[in-house]
């Protein structure tokens, strides 16, 4: 369909979803999640990108190529301004009237068709938060610990909690919160437009959420959400501080980079928070001078991945940046949703308290892996974290349970700070790899939700190398069921071995050099529980751990002496049957 001066301009009805709906709202499935593909239909902006080579502000700003843009707006009764340009060289044009997303498509394509030095042009489209709230508070933080719909991030904490990782949080910015002090670093406001941005300016290297109420320029009148500033707090919210919530890595940073304002944010200040966020260069903007390792995209919208998006994200990759996307909260394919089917990100579809799909959740093949992201259909269903108590401007701090995919997506970028706490060398495609392979199966009906629920301790294991060991991989010898029969293992190294019957044990043996501490990880697999003790030479037992069916065991034993010391690591069986395990061991 083209645009023409007889199709009358269509307000954009998209609202921010952080407060549009009220918990009476989320009664039926439908309401659930608000229809993003329909929020975000309409848009007043164009992005061209010129090849290399081309003179794009020349092009832009007065040159022939101009007057073949300017021909192809007028035929659609559109005109064109240059509002600036991207961190990948492209223009962003603003539109004399806003219009349908799928009509400004074949203006692009007619574009294209005009100027043949044209690399590519394509809607600004507005991306919004993937929330659905409730403001119902709940106490319990089940999706950290709770062993049917949690991620088992309290057993992950022995052995890291995400120190000297930066996670990005490109959304609508932060407020100050007890919960959150000393938690972030250096932040930045990418929102260009005055009236998105809320806050009397333009972009600043301030990210503070103003507030993102509307009074109806863009649908129903809302308050504000402070959706940033819970998010935030799912990621590293401080821990062990006697108050409040924690974290997923509690010991990270949150680098805060606003692009959602009133009325969403538009696609080309999201793509410039992601490429800015990795440490790439942004015009104008001051270098980042704490590039974080992980980004945390919880918004999106209608439609497939777009260029620029794209461009960003292989930017961001190239960087060694994890990128983390909620799935969308349509209760629909996430291939028509963006970010959500963009390459290379991780893809997160929300699971409720049971550990079976949330009503709202997006699905499909582009979803990677599923985390807790909430259902307040329940009581205590929420995912409980950092918030503010204004309606509108800024008020004092406060606790709310929320629901939806952008609930989930930071539980994963936690774990991915997890991960790289762990081992800082990974790069983007090991840490992807580490959280979908060892994530747990479904305790309940989540079909097209990816591999399983994230399994915290578990991804920790397998970037470790399988058991947690890393260093060289090898199997067991028969017989190894005494210390006098014990397997010699060097470590670092992961052993993969079995135990053959319900009476079967195996010990291996390691030389602790003097200084070192000995980790031992034990990975059963999901349906086993296999128990994990160390002994010392004399056979005295010195550490044990002694987790439930499916969890990964991990003990240590420090040689706080002057020479080497002998260890035996048994392995045995409880309870599941017989079968597979491996065991890492580690300094």
């Amino acid at each position: 369909m083209s645009i023409s001066k007889k199709v009358p301009s269509r307000t954009l009805t998209a609202v921010l979803l952080a407060s549009v709906f009220s918990a009476s709202a989320l009664a039926g499935a439908a309401a659930d999640g608000p229809d993003i593909a329909a929020l975000s239909s309409t848009t007043d902006r164009m992005i061209v990108k010129y090849k290399a080579g081309a003179s794009a502000a020349t092009s832009l700003v007065g040159g022939l190529p101009t007057s073949a843009l300017d021909r192809v707006a007028a035929s659609h009764g559109l005109t064109m301004s240059y509002l600036r340009t991207t961190g990948q060289g492209a223009q962003v044009m603003k539109l004399s009237r806003a219009a349908n997303v799928s009509s400004l498509r074949e203006v692009a394509r007619q574009m294209m068709q005009a100027d043949a030095s044209i690399e590519y042009a394509e809607p600004d489209r507005r991306m919004f938060p993937m929330l659905t709230p409730n403001d119902s508070r709940y106490s319990e933080l089940w999706a950290m610990y709770e062993a049917t719909g949690g991620i088992r991030a309290n057993t992950a904490w022995d052995t890291t909690s995400g120190a000297g990782v930066v996670v990005a949080v490109i959304d609508t910015g932060i407020r100050t919160h007890s919960d959150l002090t000393g938690q972030t670093v250096a932040g930045y406001d990418m929102i260009l437009n005055t009236t998105t941005a809320n806050d009397g300016g333009g972009r600043d290297n301030d990210p503070s959420d103003p507030g993102d109420w509307t009074t109806g320029q863009c649908g129903p009148a809302s308050n504000s959400s402070w959706h940033g500033t819970h998010v935030a707090g799912t990621v590293a919210a401080r821990g062990n501080n006697s108050a409040g919530v924690i974290g997923v890595a509690y010991s990270a940073k949150v680098q805060n980079i606003r692009a959602l304002g009133t009325c969403g944010g538009f696609t080309s200040d999201i793509a410039d928070g992601i490429i800015w966020a990795a440490g790439g260069t942004v015009s104008g903007v001051p270098a980042n001078a704490t590039p974080s390792k992980v980004i945390n995209l919880s918004l999106g919208g209608g439609g497939a991945c777009d260029t620029t998006t794209q461009n960003a994200i292989n930017s961001a990759r190239s960087r060694g940046a994890t990128i983390v996307v909620a799935a969308g909260n349509s209760n629909a394919n996430a291939a028509n949703f963006s970010p959500a089917s963009c390459a290379g990100v991780i893809t997160v579809a929300a699971t409720g308290r049971n550990g079976g799909r949330a009503p709202y959740s997006n699905f499909g093949a582009n979803v990677d892996v599923a985390a807790p992201g909430g259902d307040t259909r329940t009581a205590g269903g929420g995912i409980l974290s950092t918030l503010n108590a204004g309606t509108r401007g800024p008020g004092a701090e406060s606790y709310a349970s929320y629901q939806g995919t952008s609930m989930a997506a930071p539980h994963v970028a936690g774990l991915a700070a997890l991960l790289y706490a762990v081992k800082p060398t990974a790069t983007p495609d090991q840490i992807e790899a580490a959280i979908k392979n060892s994530a747990r199966a479904f305790p309940a009906t989540c079909s097209q939700c990816g591999t399983g629920i994230i399994d915290a301790p578990a991804a920790i294991a397998a970037i470790n190398g399988g058991g947690g060991g890393g260093g060289t991989t090898r199997g067991e010898t028969e017989s190894n069921n005494t210390t006098a029969t014990a397997n010699l293992v060097t470590a670092p190294a992961t052993v993969n071995a079995s135990l053959s019957t319900t009476t079967d044990t195996d010990y291996f043996r390691v030389d602790v050099p003097a200084g070192r501490t000995l980790r031992a990880t034990l990975n059963p697999g999901s349906t086993r529980d296999f128990d994990l003790v160390i002994y010392n030479s004399s056979g005295t037992q010195v550490a044990i751990s002694q987790l439930g069916t499916g969890q990964v065991e991990t003990a240590t034993s420090a040689n706080t002496g002057t020479s080497t010391v002998t260890r035996f690591v048994r392995v045995r069986y409880y309870s599941g049957g017989a079968g597979t395990y491996s065991l890492g061991l580690s300094w």
